[in-house]
């Protein structure tokens, strides 16, 4: 099974995908309909999570099409009901076979950012598309996430320790946490064409939940934190902060990317 720095059996799991959902869905479905997204189409979800991309995808596509949702644990999308024309796999893209072909549109949301094998990847979910057929992978710029508001410097100075060491720990589990700003041109690298892209980030204020995320994550990797010297006092005051209306910092942006796989005939005849 591959390697994620924040395993989706973890009982964390369930807070950081609601956070991602609770901010990120809407973007993800503006860049979805961009493709032309519509009734019939066959369209696979990787890495869907919770499956709210997924389900929604089967709500646009309708009973005539097909959505196939994959997840390293899909326990947690399992518990909730949906459609026949919505599968949901258990499924590794790095080690097990394409669960399809010819797929109308291709979806994932921060999976290829931790994966070692992230080029690979591309390149196979490029073979999964019909001719015509659209990539849409959404993935984090970690590099950017500037305090915007902080009670005092010492506060806006645990923040960026306690983040950093985290994002110590993504690389040398084999994330990129600079892949949101690589994606596209790994995308053009692999031969798609109509590319483009869109970057979105908000403020996230303590106390909210989009500021959750750094809670839920943080809290997953707690061992390994102190392992690299965060001292205890120093998690619970990073915590802390992130309960403090007047603490404001940077959310991570997501870079949209968009694709398509040309079409043999060279006919351009696909929104």
């Amino acid at each position: 099974m591959s390697h994620y720095l924040f395993d989706s059996a973890a009982d964390h799991a369930v807070g950081r995908f609601t956070a991602l959902e609770a901010r990120y869905d809407p973007v993800s479905r503006t860049t979805l309909e961009q493709t032309g997204l519509t009734t019939g189409w066959r369209c696979l979800e990787i890495g869907g999570g919770s499956a709210s991309l997924g389900d929604w995808l089967g709500e646009r596509v309708g009973p005539r099409g097909e959505v196939t949702v994959t997840e390293l644990e899909p326990r947690w999308a399992a518990s909730r009901e949906r459609p026949d024309h919505v599968r949901l796999l258990r499924h590794d893209i790095v080690r097990d076979p394409l669960p399809g072909k010819d797929y109308d549109l291709v979806h994932a949301r921060l999976v290829l950012l931790h994966l070692p094998e992230r080029i690979e990847v591309l390149r196979r979910l490029v073979t999964a598309l019909r001719p015509g057929g659209w990539l849409v992978l959404e993935e984090f710029d970690c590099g950017w996430t500037p305090v915007l508001s902080a009670p005092d410097e010492a506060s806006a100075a645990l923040f960026h320790r306690v983040h950093t060491a985290l994002l110590d720990l993504l690389e040398e589990a084999g994330a990129d946490p600079l892949w949101g700003r690589r994606v596209l041109g790994a995308m053009t690298a692999a031969g798609l064409d109509r590319l483009g892209a869109g970057t979105y980030a908000e403020a996230w204020q303590g106390g909210s939940i989009g500021i959750s995320l750094h809670h839920h994550n943080t809290e997953q990797v707690a061992d390994q934190l102190a392992a690299r010297g965060v001292s205890d006092g120093e998690l619970d005051g990073f915590r802390a902060l992130l309960r403090r209306p007047d603490f404001i910092v940077n959310s991570y942006p997501l870079i949209s990317a968009r694709g398509r796989r040309p079409l043999e005939n060279g006919k351009d005849g696909t929104p």
